[in-house]
């Protein structure tokens, strides 16, 4: 009996170690990769162009006394026009960036003035602006940032020669005047790795943006000798602009991932 259960115990061990040497080494499972995580800190500059469209509520009032002479009127216009700004930011809590910039516009967005006691007409072109501000974002992707932005903003209008309904010139101006106001707005910037091109720190923007001005009062001139005539315009102005814009990053990263 026990020569039987030493037989059967070798028989147990040698079978054992058979199996276990078929199985072989166990395969290393290598760690998975953690997401990626991009940059967003450092300092960029942009360029680019869109359209707009201008409005302002208008009334005419006695140049002395500043008394209302017709009822407040809403006129409008649009244009074209190009923009240039730089900009710093920073990325905090993984996925929000905030940041400051600066840019200017310049280009040709048209609005009417009308002098319904003299049944004049003139068109007054808003040629140049700035704006300084702050935005906050959200990445909603490592190369997406959604943002809201806002701050002061300036704007200078240019002459405007009045004419009659015709067309006719009537010998009477309104001088280009400046204007001071607040800006909102927000958009999208995203990179420009995409369909398999390579743009290391090369990113596109589409802004949406409103700019409020305040309410102005302009004296109605005489041509040749810029003697104010008994009329004068008073009105604020609210532009609403759309642009997509090229930026640059300096010191962009792209997504950085962990290597092993």
């Amino acid at each position: 009996m026990k020569k039987t259960l030493l037989a059967l115990t070798a028989v147990a061990a040698m079978t054992g170690s058979a199996s276990a040497a078929d199985l072989g080494a166990r395969p290393y499972a290598k760690a998975p990769m953690p997401a990626p995580v991009a940059n967003w800190t450092g300092f960029y500059v942009f360029g680019g162009g869109g359209g707009g469209l201008s409005n302002a509520d208008q009334q005419i009032v006695d140049t002395v006394s500043g008394t209302p002479l017709t009822i407040t009127q809403r006129q409008g216009g649009s244009g074209w026009f190009g923009t240039v700004g730089a900009g710093y930011d920073w990325q905090f809590s993984g996925t929000w960036v905030a940041g400051v910039f600066g840019d200017a516009q310049f280009g040709s967005i048209r609005s009417t003035i009308q002098d319904p006691t003299f049944d004049i007409t003139g068109n007054q072109k808003l040629e140049t602006s700035w704006a300084a501000g702050v935005r906050l974002g959200w990445l909603v992707a490592p190369n997406v940032l959604s943002y809201v932005n806002g701050g002061y903003s300036g704007a200078h209008f240019g002459r405007t020669n009045f004419t009659t309904l015709g067309g006719t010139p009537v010998g009477v101006h309104l001088n280009g005047y400046d204007r001071h106001g607040w800006f909102i707005g927000g958009g999208v910037e995203n990179s420009l790795n995409i369909f398999g091109i390579t743009s290391p720190g090369w990113f596109m923007k589409t802004e949406y943006r409103s700019a409020f001005y305040n309410a102005k009062t302009e004296a109605i001139r005489f041509d040749g000798t810029d003697v104010p005539t008994i009329n004068s315009v008073r009105a604020n102005s609210w532009n609403q602009t759309i642009s997509t814009s090229l930026v640059y990053r300096f010191n962009w990263t792209g997504p950085v991932v962990a290597k092993y």
